[in-house]
């Protein structure tokens, strides 16, 4: 049997099963690998195991006797500690020697460089594949994965990509997928804001919401924040506007990918203004009740301040 099938990939520690990682472990499992999970809220354990995947009693648990370790963290703080162990032994420490740790968080592109020099100092392999597509893309196996890893790590890491993701390239060595992660949001995060202020102009000038919907998805503004996710409900049925902006990928994420960014903008020496102007507005959003909103959700704050 080759490594491209589910029964010889080995086993799978899944840590972090939120609103992301819950499905994708399912999809796994349905795919036939073989799949244990784990997450330090109780109440993701509970809906993880109600959902049919079989969980460990600890992070440690589920990394010994794993052939790969799929991280879904909420910060590269929490995944460096985990990886060394706070006052006890870490994942690193505990996972059998040349376990591959595949990183799915999306974190700070310096830390996932740490993190791939810790896994290989301790003896394993080691890749970052952060995520684009959200909850839905996540329930459906549709994500994109941007993976950095070493060529020859990546047989091994793709058969299990391919359940979750229908779209996966390839960045480079390791960290180059969250760098390409946080360069693809900090666009994401202009063009919501700029499509945000686009249909608040058109209401103030009278458009209705599907007349300037159709010109500009089929014109030079169109965009995957206009026709995927259009901040105004109605046209895109399927866009949270239409459910109260919830989520979909929340402001508080927004904001932290793009304070992630804005770090790269500063370390790299970019003469950036948008990306920086929007990690503030989407700061604010986030900080004012914006936080377990969608993102596209920057309209309400920009129609308020236009006056209703």
């Amino acid at each position: 049997m080759s490594e491209q099938s589910p029964a010889s990939a080995g086993r799978i520690a899944f840590l972090g099963l939120g609103h992301m990682g819950e499905p994708m472990a399912v999809n796994l499992i349905k795919a036939g690998f073989d799949v244990v999970g784990f997450d330090v809220v109780p109440a993701a354990v509970d809906a993880a195991v109600g959902a049919g995947v079989p969980c460990a009693a600890s992070a440690i648990e589920a990394a010994t006797g794993a052939r790969i370790v799929l991280t879904m963290f909420p910060s590269g703080d929490i995944l460096l500690d985990a990886y060394r162990g706070v006052g006890e032994p870490g994942l690193l420490e505990s996972a059998p020697p040349n376990t591959l740790f595949l990183d799915c968080s999306t974190i700070d592109v310096a830390q996932a460089r740490e993190a791939a020099q810790l896994a290989l100092a301790a003896g394993h392999r080691s890749a970052d594949a952060p995520v684009s597509g959200g909850v839905v893309g996540a329930e459906a196996g549709t994500l994109t994965f941007m993976i950095g890893a070493e060529e020859g790590d990546l047989a091994h890491i793709t058969p299990l990509l391919e359940v979750m993701g229908k779209k996966l390239v390839h960045c480079g060595g390791h960290g180059a997928g969250q760098a390409a992660k946080i360069c693809n949001n900090m666009l994401l995060g202009i063009s919501m804001i700029g499509a945000a202020e686009a249909f608040v102009l058109g209401e103030k000038l009278g458009l209705t919401h599907q007349a300037l919907f159709d010109v500009i998805s089929t014109a030079s503004g169109q965009c995957w924040s206009v026709t995927t996710n259009c901040p105004v409900p109605g046209p895109v049925p399927a866009s949270p506007a239409n459910r109260d902006y919830v989520p979909g990928f929340a402001g508080a994420l927004m904001a932290k990918d793009l304070g992630l960014a804005l770090n790269a903008v500063e370390t790299a020496g970019v003469a950036a203004q948008l990306g920086p102007m929007a990690a503030q507005i989407y700061r604010k959003f986030a900080d004012e009740g914006g936080a377990g909103r969608d993102f596209s959700g920057i309209i309400t704050e920009i129609r308020d301040k236009s006056g209703g």
